[in-house]
């Protein structure tokens, strides 16, 4: 028998998550079946759409999200898999619903890169960032870029394939330029300057935003109001509202008018839609980061009873890249 930890909903998120609103709780696992495996955790990932999803489940229901584990039964096999947040698992292999949020799959030897990659650069943050630019965006050299929220997992990997792909990010030649507010990194901005700053010019042209890839927030409409004719805007969340209390959603100025006279093009996505060609934007990440072009940033805490702190601080933005939990092995 196998004791498990494993993280439960103890009651509805309302505005800011809290301590009390997630429980740790024990399980027995029961012996292994024929096709069943048992993986223990050594990598837990957090990301804002667990946020999102939250409002879909009752108390009770087990934290969901992805992790990397050790597959007990072959020594040195690590697996990539939406576990959620617990230690030890058995899984049929095969079971389709093992790939029904995100694709099941066995971890390749990533040689000197570390197994946490997975469920950053070398998974579903890569993969989001690769296609939501690549398929939606569909940059053109010398097009400038914008991402709001890019100093998390995949903002700030849509920034670094921008580069790769020739995208101008403005008349000057560094990439980034970190701006804060209230004495804490928020954005990345491709525009190089604080947009808040940069509006009181009066050649505001210069900011020249072609394309852009936003995540919500006052910030996405103002950029939206600076945008060339006919760009396009790539959505794959809304991190800046997840936390509003029931019945008081933020508010931003209203975007359409400027969609309408510029002829912009928004398009919000999951990146399961490329479900099929997942494969594909981890080859494609991986060969970047061997090449240098792509440099992975994480944010690393270490310990399974760690894990709300780290999904609360992921959530007020804390976190710089990629946050993961690390086992204490």
């Amino acid at each position: 028998m196998v004791n498990a930890k494993k993280y439960i909903l103890a009651k509805q998120f309302d505005g800011e998550p809290k301590e009390s609103d997630i429980k740790l709780v024990a399980e027995e696992l029961p012996p292994l079946k024929d096709n069943e495996i048992l993986c223990e955790a050594v990598y837990w990932s957090v990301d804002p759409y667990m946020r999102a999803y939250m409002p879909r489940y009752t108390a009770g229901t087990p934290m969901f999200g992805e992790q990397v584990a050790n597959n007990v039964n072959y020594v040195g096999k690590y697996v990539v898999a939406n576990f959620g947040w617990r230690t030890h698992t058995i899984a049929n292999v095969t079971d389709p619903s093992l790939s029904s949020f995100y694709p099941f799959q066995v971890l390749p030897d990533l040689g000197k890169f570390p197994l946490s990659l997975a469920l950053g650069a070398l998974g579903m943050p890569g993969n989001t960032a690769y296609f939501g630019l690549k398929e939606i965006c569909q940059p053109k050299a010398g097009e400038v870029v914008v991402v709001s929220g890019a100093a998390g997992a995949v903002g700030n990997h849509v920034g670094q394939i921008a580069r790769i792909l020739g995208i101008s990010s403005s008349p000057d030649s560094t990439l980034y330029k970190i701006f804060t507010n209230s004495s804490s990194v928020r954005y990345f901005s491709f525009a190089m300057v604080s947009l808040t700053h940069k509006q009181q010019r009066d050649n505001e042209k210069d900011i020249r935003l072609h394309r852009s890839l936003e995540v919500g927030g006052t910030i996405s409409s103002t950029v939206i109001n600076h945008m060339r004719d006919f760009g396009r805007i790539s959505v794959c969340g809304a991190i800046s509202a997840y936390n509003a209390k029931k019945g008081e959603l933020n508010t931003a100025p209203i975007v359409q008018p400027p969609i309408v006279m510029k002829q912009l093009k928004m398009e919000g996505f999951i990146v399961t839609r490329w479900s099929q060609r997942w494969q594909e934007g981890i080859k494609q990440n991986l060969k970047w980061i061997e090449e240098g072009k792509i440099k992975w940033r994480e944010t690393v805490t270490e310990g399974f009873e760690n894990m709300p702190k780290a999904f609360f601080g992921m959530l007020k933005g804390e976190n710089f890249g990629k946050a993961v939990i690390k086992a204490k092995l």
